[in-house]
């Protein structure tokens, strides 16, 4: 199994790991502080390519979470077992398979694109085609499904931020944090 390091220089990307810190739904860290941002080859491919296109239009892309590992999506799913918003871990998420990427929109300075809800907002808010957020909301989730789509992902209808590889549980494993032996990111 190739997973990727997902350097910020060499994909030029941002990466602000949400479960890395306590600002996620859980309210405290689930990855270590220093865990690194990793995809499967085949989807850092991918991503290479929404990069490329995202970069004409001035704007960057803020990777919010990636690999997953098997062990942290359990955590997860105990504390919000919602499978609206979140893979039941007995059935695998591609997170967990290095094939899914959280992310949104940046433009100048790092400033974040409004998209109408925050990351990981578990409300029909945050659904994609949803009309009750602001059109300009509306117009920049338009944008990062274009470029996404565009790049050859696959999108989650409830959630604007997800984006994942096309039949990823049919080609790719799920995965424990040991793959990454040392480089591991769950606490210790």
């Amino acid at each position: 199994m190739t997973l990727v390091r997902i350097d910020p220089d060499r994909y030029d990307v941002d990466v602000a790991l949400a479960y890395a810190t306590a600002g996620n739904f859980t309210g405290r860290p689930v990855y270590r502080g220093d865990a690194g941002c990793y995809l499967h080859a085949d989807a850092a491919a991918l991503l290479a390519a929404a990069v490329d296109l995202a970069r004409p239009q001035g704007l960057r892309l803020k990777i919010l979470d990636a690999f997953r590992p098997a062990e942290a999506q359990w955590v997860l799913w105990s504390h919000t077992p919602d499978p609206d918003f979140l893979a039941d871990p007995r059935r695998g998420s591609p997170h967990s398979m290095g094939a899914a990427v959280d992310l949104t929109l940046v433009a100048d300075q790092g400033r974040e694109l409004d998209m109408g809800t925050e990351f990981d907002a578990f409300t029909p808010l945050s659904h994609h085609g949803n009309r009750d957020i602001p059109p300009a909301a509306q117009r920049n989730r338009h944008l990062l499904l274009g470029i996404m789509t565009a790049a050859g992902w696959d999108f989650y209808r409830n959630e604007w931020w997800h984006y994942q590889m096309f039949s990823a549980r049919a080609h790719y494993p799920v995965l424990s944090d040991t793959v990454l032996g040392a480089d591991g990111m769950m606490p210790r």
